[in-house]
């Protein structure tokens, strides 16, 4: 089994205790305009997902403002 969650990155913030540290906050993501947001938003009307990331290489993957897939699948 697996589930697919759309969220939009909506904040990131630094630390000063790590130079590369970042904390990402992400918000399950809904425009009228899109009819897959509109599919989404029925299963997962709201939510959110927050990581602290120290690898600046997956840091500079993410981008404010732009939202990503979560996939969600059991781990054995």
């Amino acid at each position: 089994m697996s589930v697919r969650a759309k969220f939009r990155l909506d904040t990131v913030s630094t630390h000063s205790w790590h130079a590369n540290a970042r904390t990402l906050k992400f918000a399950a993501t809904y425009d009228t305009s899109i009819p897959e947001d509109q599919r989404f938003q029925e299963a997962t009307p709201s939510g959110t997902f927050e990581m602290l990331c120290t690898n600046p290489a997956a840091n500079a993957q993410f981008e404010l403002g732009k939202s990503y897939y979560f996939d969600i699948t059991p781990a054995d």
